[in-house]
Formats: C-alpha cells, sequence, structure tokens
C-alpha cells in the first residue's frame, strides 16, 4: 500500500478493512467465537477495535497463512466445531454468499471446503486443481505452479471452512518446504487427502467478492463496487438517487424513503439523514443527524452537526461541529456556523459568522454580522433571545447577551448586554463633506508632472 498505515486499517466506506469481515463474522453468520490474528501494528489495530466482540492473537513472525491460524488454536482449545477462517484484506465477501458456502460444506459432509472463483487472469494466485470427480485435490501456489498449472483460471480465495479436529491434526504436519519458506494452509488440502477425507470447492458467482486488497488501486475498485452497492440498497428502500455512480455514501449511512439526493454528493460517517429530504450536489455531510424535509443546498458542508425538520441549509453553507439547526430554521450562502443553536424559524440568509452562540427561535440575523468569540486566549459565547432583529454588519463581541425581542441597528459594535425590547446602536454621526470629488482631482493635478 505504500503507506504508514497498516493496510487492514486503511479505510474502505468510513470503516476499516478489517471491520468487514468482523462484521461477518459477528453479524453475517452469528459465529461462536471471532478470534482475529494480528501482526504488524497490532496495538493500533487493538486500539481501533477496542469495543469489538472479538479475541486478538498475536503473530509475532509472519511465516504465512497456516502459522497463522495455528496461533489462534489455544483459543480453540475443547472445540469440535467447524472453524471459517477469513481474511482483513478480502472486504468485499456478501453474507448470503458465506452462508451458502457453509451449507453447501455440511451438505458435502466436508472435512475441509475452500471458496474459489473462476478470474481472468489468476496470475498471483493459488491455483484449485480437482480430480476427475470434481472434487478438491491440492491448492499450488502461484511460485510452485508448474506451466500445465497455472493455466487453471479457478483460484483459491484463502476462505476456508475446515471441521476444528482435522484443523488441530492437520495444522501439526504442515512445513515450510516451498518456494516462499513459510506454513501454507493451502497445504490442508493434501493432507487430508492423504487421510482419504473429503475436500471440496465452492465456486462464487462474482470473482469480485473475493479479490484482495493489496494496492491503492485494488482499494479504489473495492470502493466503486460497494459505493454502488449501498446505492442499489438505499434506492430499493425508496431513496432517489438521481446518478448513483457519481454519489458517496459510507457504509453506515442511513436514509430515509423519498429523500431525494443530487450527483456529486458525499455522506460520510455514521450520518442518518430523514425522509423527504433534498440533498444537492457537491455537499459533503459527515457525522450529522438530519431530519425531516430538510433541504442542504449546493456546495454545503455539515460536520457532526444537527438539523432538525424543515430547515434549509445554503447554498455554500458551512455547519462545523456541534451545530444545531432547529426546526425552520435557514442557514444561506456563505453562512459559516460552529458550536451554535439556531433556534426555530431563525434565519441568516447570507454573508455571517456565528459561533459558540446560542440564537433563540425567530431572529433575523442580517447579511455581514459576526460573533466576535475568541478574545485570543478564550471562546466566549452569545447569547441573542426570541425574536430578535439583527441588522447587516453587526458585531457581537461576547461575552454579551440580547434580551428578545430586542433590535440591533446595521453597523453596530455590541459590547454589552441589550436589555429586552431595547434598540443597541453604535454609530457615529454621518458627516457630509461638500465639494469632495473637486478637492481630489485638484489634488491629483498638482502632482502630475
Amino acid at each position: 500500500m505504500k503507506s504508514d498505515l497498516v493496510k487492514v486499517l486503511h479505510p474502505l466506506l468510513g470503516v476499516p478493512l478489517l471491520s468487514y469481515p468482523i462484521d461477518l463474522s459477528i453479524k453475517g453468520i452469528n459465529a461462536e467465537k471471532t478470534i482475529v490474528v494480528i501482526g504488524h501494528h497490532a496495538d493500533r489495530i487493538r486500539e481501533a477495535f477496542k469495543n469489538a466482540q472479538v479475541q486478538f492473537v498475536l503473530q509475532e513472525e509472519p511465516l504465512g497463512t497456516g502459522h497463522a491460524v495455528l496461533q489462534a488454536l489455544p483459543l480453540l482449545d475443547g472445540f469440535q466445531g467447524t472453524v471459517l477462517i477469513l481474511y482483513g484484506d478480502v472486504p468485499l465477501v456478501k453474507a448470503e454468499t458465506l452462508r451458502c458456502f457453509i451449507q453447501t460444506f455440511y451438505k458435502n459432509e466436508s472435512t475441509l471446503s475452500v471458496l474459489t472463483a473462476v478470474v481472468k487472469d489468476p496470475f498471483g494466485y493459488g491455483r484449485i486443481i480437482r480430480n476427475a470427480e470434481g472434487w478438491l485435490e491440492r491448492i499450488v501456489e502461484e511460485k510452485d505452479a508448474n506451466e500445465e498449472e497455472r493455466l487453471i483460471r479457478e483460484i483459491n480465495s484463502g476462505l476456508f471452512c475446515i471441521r476444528a479436529p482435522f484443523l488441530f491434526e492437520g495444522l501439526k504436519q504442515i512445513n515450510r518446504e516451498n518456494a516462499q519458506g513459510e506454513y501454507y494452509l493451502t497445504d490442508l488440502v493434501e493432507i487430508a487427502r492423504r487421510m482419504n477425507l473429503r475436500c471440496t470447492a465452492h465456486m462464487v458467482a462474482d470473482p469480485l467478492e473475493v479479490m484482495g486488497i493489496n494496492t491503492r488501486l485494488d482499494l479504489s475498485k473495492a470502493h466503486e463496487f460497494l459505493y454502488q452497492e449501498k446505492a442499489k440498497d438505499l434506492m430499493a428502500a425508496g431513496v432517489t438517487i438521481l446518478d448513483p455512480k457519481t454519489v458517496y455514501i459510507d457504509r453506515e449511512v442511513e436514509i430515509g424513503r423519498d429523500t431525494i439526493l443530487y450527483p456529486y454528493c458525499f455522506l460520510q460517517g455514521k450520518t442518518r439523514i430523514g425522509e423527504r429530504c433534498v440533498v444537492e450536489s457537491n455537499c459533503k455531510i459527515s457525522d450529522s443527524w438530519i431530519g425531516n424535509e430538510v433541504t442542504i443546498r449546493s456546495n454545503s458542508i455539515v460536520t457532526e452537526s444537527r438539523i432538525e425538520d424543515g430547515a434549509i441549509i445554503g447554498p455554500f453553507a458551512h455547519l462545523r461541529p456541534l451545530s444545531e439547526i432547529r426546526s425552520n430554521a435557514k442557514i444561506g450562502n456563505f453562512v459559516e456556523v460552529k458550536k451554535s443553536v439556531i433556534g426555530r424559524g431563525s434565519k441568516a440568509n447570507h454573508l455571517a459568522y456565528i459561533g459558540d452562540s446560542f440564537i433563540g427561535e425567530e431572529v433575523n440575523i442580517g447579511a455581514g454580522t459576526i460573533t466576535c468569540n475568541y478574545d485570543g486566549f478564550e471562546k466566549h459565547q452569545t447569547i441573542i433571545g426570541d425574536r430578535v432583529f439583527v441588522g447587516s454588519n453587526v458585531e457581537l463581541v461576547a461575552p454579551v447577551k440580547v434580551g428578545d425581542h430586542a433590535t440591533i441597528g446595521a453597523g453596530t459594535t455590541v459590547t454589552q448586554n441589550v436589555p429586552e425590547g431595547a434598540l443597541a446602536i453604535s454609530r457615529i454621526k454621518q458627516r457630509n463633506i461638500p465639494g469632495w470629488r473637486k478637492k481630489v482631482e485638484s489634488r491629483r493635478k498638482k502632482r502630475e508632472p
């Protein structure tokens, strides 16, 4: 991956790659126990999944897949069931595929089964060798295959179903006598065949499901596939997506029915969008809660914020973390809100900054208004009551409070609390100087050479 970040922590639709096999185990097939074998950057992986219902074991030396599974055996002591082996960098497998794989494993009375795929270019993959009856005979790694075996296009995905008693016994017999000097898990196939145990191979319909992520290009292909799958699921549930190829929706995003998404939307993290909303083009919404019938107009950014029913945001609005826009409020073009509450029915239509503030109901914030919340050392709060009219180009120097029904004249710098119902104004008296233009022209002529 050419990265300082360990591969399985690279994000895919907003969650680490490793999340996918873990969720398949816990939620997809309801496994009795989920064990994660880790090595490189083990502490970072443990931290990333500290709340997951998994057990970690450490593989101190990367001596191959068989060696990795061997590390998990102490946590399986006495287990007599079936072990499913997944990979942290194979995220596209569907739960229904795994369930079918397991059912076929039992139906065929297999001891060992591997998930396979037929691909156009099998280079780099282990090849599946079947006998005349179609049963799995052995798996040959690329570096150990002869010319005839390399022509085979059915490849090993690395995903195995194995009965635990045989797994315990078979792992004792594998060795490192191969081109890479590693303990191959695939050697278990030949060991099982020598013991006259049945081995099978279950082929997936779509080879993309078992694609491993080894490069940035692979990661981009996985993103493309999963974005399309997410869009299909949402459209099936009643969401309108005008151009699914240009909408990017993370795995944990929820969207209600009859909501419309325009092209080039980015919906990230744990965002939840309600019903009958409209999200126009070029919007980015991250880890936010959005109610019903909300309109987010083009080129707006919403981060870690809450927007209640009927509100209108944008265009070109920016809601920074901890912003709360209450019902039927409006945040217009080139308005930035940070760590503030905008009350029901209030509006800041254009060109304003509201930070560390509490704005009451039905307040008008004029163009050019800013809250001066930072004194160079600390942040302070501005509190504005209900039905306050704030004129254009007003500066509210926090900490300051404005009472209900107050009016603040355009161009005012508010440095003191404004009582309820009062008018606050701090303009200097206007002075008109007659003939100013002629004086300027006269001075200019005198300066000319």
